[in-house]
């Protein structure tokens, strides 16, 4: 039997990962001011890093494709783009940082906050005009959810072969 798509369309299943990662910053955040165990923030950073990588790729590779064509503005999804190559960017940097480095926190605060602002820019500016552009969102949320389990299955093989 197959497995019922709970979401109402694309953008519908893209804001669920933004506020999936939301919760997970904010959960972060809470570990800091508990003076938590590094290892315990350095899981957590991971599983951030994670999603935010599997989020934008599927963006990248199924979304945003879609909406530049139905929408005709380059600019905007140019945009798009550059924030996540920045994203990108300081994900590479929180990996790389060992855990007792001084601007961890910060590294994976200042992530939380340049996510903060993609998130809102993509849904006044993307998601609104993808909701009123001549768009089968309701279609592309199977490929972008058979997308979502295929990475998120890559990474969770990768996680097991390193342990």
């Amino acid at each position: 039997m197959k497995e019922p798509v709970t979401y109402e369309d694309a953008v519908d299943l893209l804001d669920a990962d933004h506020k999936a990662v939301k919760k997970l910053f904010i959960d972060y955040d809470a570990l800091c001011e508990d003076a938590a165990p590094v290892e315990q923030k350095h899981a957590l950073a991971e599983r951030i890093c994670q999603a935010l990588t599997v989020h934008a790729q599927i963006e990248e590779e199924v979304f945003y494709p879609a909406v530049r064509e139905a929408i005709g503005d380059d600019a905007l999804m140019d945009e798009a783009l550059e924030e996540h190559a920045e994203a990108k960017a300081m994900i590479a940097e929180v990996r790389s940082m060992k855990l007792t480095d001084h601007a961890y926190d910060a590294t994976v605060k200042k992530l939380a906050k340049l996510i903060d602002q993609h998130v809102l820019e993509e849904r006044e500016q993307i998601f609104l005009q993808a909701r009123n552009a001549p768009l089968d969102l309701r279609g592309l949320t199977l490929p972008l959810l058979k997308r979502k389990q295929q990475l998120t299955k890559k990474i969770a093989s990768r996680s097991k072969e390193a342990t």
